[in-house]
């Protein structure tokens, strides 16, 4: 896959060069912001989802979040919320929902068991191993009819949310 070998080219000048400048480009973005989104949008192999994730909350104590399944703007705002909760003090937990009175959706807040599969770039950035990756917190979403994939009938199916630690980039 073209993004697992970029992350394992390091001999390559242009490739050096090109990680300096997103490296450089991505830490100005989290020094401004607390924060940044990383965005990767449907795999080269069948079945592999797009997916977001935050760079940035580690740094601050906490895990980073994923949310899988959705467009790049959906995945912006789902995750620039939560990750502005986070950077300012509120700490998520695993089984939590998160709910707004401006929002009828709903997020429920899972482990991300396999995390070193998945937030490459934050891996890449923190300077850890996959084996000892930045945790992270998948944000599962409901349907438009309220239901969340671990019920029954739920209409989207694994394709369009797949369960964490079932998937990666």
């Amino acid at each position: 896959m073209l993004r697992r070998t970029l992350w394992r080219m390091t001999s390559d000048p242009q490739t050096i060069a090109w990680l300096d400048q997103e490296d450089a480009h991505l830490a100005q973005t989290i020094r401004a912001h607390r924060w940044a989104v990383q965005y990767v949008g449907e795999g080269e192999q069948p079945g592999e989802p797009a997916f977001g994730y935050t760079i940035g909350l580690f740094g601050l104590g906490h895990p980073e979040v994923v949310v899988v399944g959705v467009g790049a703007g959906t995945a912006h705002a789902m995750l620039g919320r939560v990750a502005g909760m986070v950077a300012d003090g509120r700490d998520l937990v695993a089984g939590e929902l998160l709910t707004w009175p401006d929002h009828e959706g709903r997020l429920v807040v899972e482990r991300l068991p396999n995390a070193g599969e998945v937030l490459l770039a934050a891996n890449r950035f923190y300077e850890r191993p996959a084996e000892y990756s930045v945790p992270a917190y998948q944000l599962t979403w409901d349907h438009a009819d309220g239901m969340f994939p671990w019920d029954d009938g739920y209409p989207c199916g694994p394709e369009c949310q797949p369960r964490p630690g079932t998937w990666r980039a």
